[in-house]
Parts: C-alpha cells; sequence; structure tokens
C-alpha cells in the first residue's frame, strides 16, 4: 500500500512539473519595458515631480501614515487633486502637497 501511494504522489508530482513547464517558459519571454514620460527629478520639488504625472495613476504616502492611491487631476501650488480613489472610486482628495511624504508611480511595465 506504502509503494502504491508513493507512485501516485510522484505521478502527480510529474505532471504538475509537466504543466507548469509552459507557463515558465512563456513567462520568460516576457521582458520588462521602461513607460513612456514618467520619471522623478530629484533636484525638483514635489509639485513639480506631481506636474508630469496629470492623468497618472500614483499611490500617495502622506506623512500622517495615511496612503491615497488615485489618478492625478491636476497640481497647484500647493494642492494636487486626486480621482478615483482606489476602493472609493466615487471620490475625490484634495491634498496639501506639504503634507506628502513620497509618492508611487509604476514605471515599468511587462511586454
Amino acid at each position: 500500500m506504502k509503494g502504491t501511494i508513493g507512485y501516485i504522489v510522484a505521478a502527480v508530482a510529474a505532471v504538475l512539473l509537466c504543466w507548469g513547464a509552459p507557463m515558465v517558459s512563456q513567462a520568460q519571454a516576457r521582458s520588462v519595458t521602461a513607460l513612456e514620460g514618467v520619471g522623478y527629478n530629484t533636484s525638483a520639488s514635489m509639485a513639480d515631480n506631481l506636474k508630469p504625472l496629470v492623468g497618472k495613476d500614483v499611490i500617495v504616502h502622506l506623512r500622517s501614515g495615511k496612503t491615497l492611491q488615485g489618478y492625478v487631476k491636476s497640481v497647484g501650488d500647493g494642492l494636487v487633486h486626486l480621482e478615483k480613489l482606489a476602493g472609493r472610486e466615487f471620490y475625490d482628495a484634495l491634498v496639501r502637497i506639504d503634507d506628502i511624504g513620497a509618492i508611487e508611480v509604476k514605471f515599468r511595465d511587462m511586454k
């Protein structure tokens, strides 16, 4: 009985390995490419870094510890307007740029 179970386990493992092999080769064929028009300028202000991101999806980390994800609608002198907040699609946020500790933006994609 123990020998039969061992053969079944080995057969199942072999089927799973063979089934997953084409998926690995397809994943290896994909490559990472840089997205056009996004980048950070470390010598510029937070507002200057946000302005080219209008229309892009960003994650904003506030100094308070709260995180907001949405699309940058506009950037003013001291405020940024985020629309279509993640998890709250019918809500927008107006955030003081001075309250932003960090921003995250997708720079690369799989092709």
